[in-house]
């Protein structure tokens, strides 16, 4: 049986997924998006609050600026044949001194390989925040990520580091006006190339 021919069966086991949850304040509900003809993915950290109570990734704030980065509308977004979303931690990991807590650790070792692995039309990896990026682009020499966001070039076109598009990196973003006056609009270009390719 080949990898995309699995997933289904793949994605059964993963919904069912509760090795986390003595550790998860408000129980197991992973939430991903995943098909094997997906062109573009979106490697974010854990779903949030708001996220875990819809069981619909990006279903808040954050999304709104992410889709409003990657130039799409809420139907693109959600289509899984175009877009597959697989955060680091599937599930909402609870809510610390700071905000949200980090993405559990058990979840990437045991299910991202597999699910990468079924999806092998991916050209466009969009890797959001520090813990993803730690995965997906391990050789990155420096640990900053206003750095590596800036090198975007070195991964480009296959792969597109982001900073997290929550309303928390207001600062950031109005500190680094180069995001959006270079990064977005290349940025729409790739996606709208990915998945209007005619």
């Amino acid at each position: 049986m080949n990898a995309p021919t699995r997933l289904p069966s793949l994605l059964k086991e993963v919904r069912a997924c509760a090795i986390c949850a003595a550790h998860l304040p408000q129980g197991p509900r992973p939430v991903v998006q995943v098909d094997a003809r997906a062109r573009i993915l979106i490697a974010g950290q854990a779903p949030g609050s708001k996220v875990h109570a819809s069981g619909v990734p990006f279903d808040d704030a954050s999304g709104e600026r992410l889709r409003q980065w990657m130039g799409v509308s809420r139907e693109q977004f959600y289509d899984p044949t175009s877009v597959a979303i697989l955060p680091m931690a599937f599930c909402y990991p609870g809510t610390g001194s700071s905000g949200d807590l980090p993405p559990r650790r058990e979840c990437a070792p045991l299910w991202r390989h597999k699910l990468l692995q079924a999806m092998p039309r991916i050209e466009l990896t969009l890797v959001i925040g520090q813990y993803a990026m730690a995965w997906h682009l391990p050789d990155v020499s420096t640990s900053n990520l206003t750095e590596t966001v800036r090198a975007w070039r070195d991964h480009w076109p296959q792969v597109m580091p982001l900073p997290h598009p929550s309303p928390r990196n207001n600062i950031w973003l109005k500190a680094n006006p180069w995001f959006a006056q270079d990064v977005v609009p290349a940025l729409q270009m790739r996606v709208q190339g990915l998945i209007s390719p005619d």
